[in-house]
């Protein structure tokens, strides 16, 4: 079970996923100070000066915070959109390299002269020769 366990975790999409969330969990932070810090503060102005953390409703001697819940809610959506935008950038770069490569190879595959006839019938003749002492030695 060790040794199985031990293949697991050095297998490369174990360790992928694993640089993976780290680098998410740093990306995480800058967004929610880019939201915390930046966007909240206008957005709280635009709608009259309300600080969404703030917002709350005591029900018996319970406080529901929703105001943080709207700021968790705004959080994913500006997470989920960023992640959209460096997706979608990556995918054009990557359609772009590929466009490229098919080009390069179309015009390498173009630049290769065609054989003469009088080559191809060598390489013919040859060809038999090659197959006539195989034959013979048998």
């Amino acid at each position: 079970m060790i040794k199985e366990f031990k293949e697991f975790i050095m297998r490369g999409n174990v360790i992928d996923l694993a640089v993976g969330v780290i680098v998410g969990a740093a990306f995480q932070k800058i967004v929610s100070s880019l939201v915390d810090n930046i966007l909240m503060p206008i957005v709280g102005m635009i709608i009259g000066g309300i600080d969404f953390t703030s917002l709350s409703v005591m029900v018996g001697t319970a406080e529901i915070k929703y105001g943080l819940f709207i700021q968790n809610v705004i959080d994913f959506l500006i997470v989920a959109f960023v992640l959209f935008l460096v997706v979608k950038a990556m995918s054009s770069a990557k359609k772009a390299a590929e466009k490229k490569l098919k080009k390069e190879e179309k015009k390498t595959e173009e630049e290769v002269p065609a054989k003469s006839e009088d080559i191809v019938l060598l390489e013919e003749i040859r060809d038999l020769l090659a197959s006539n002492k195989k034959t013979a030695k048998k």
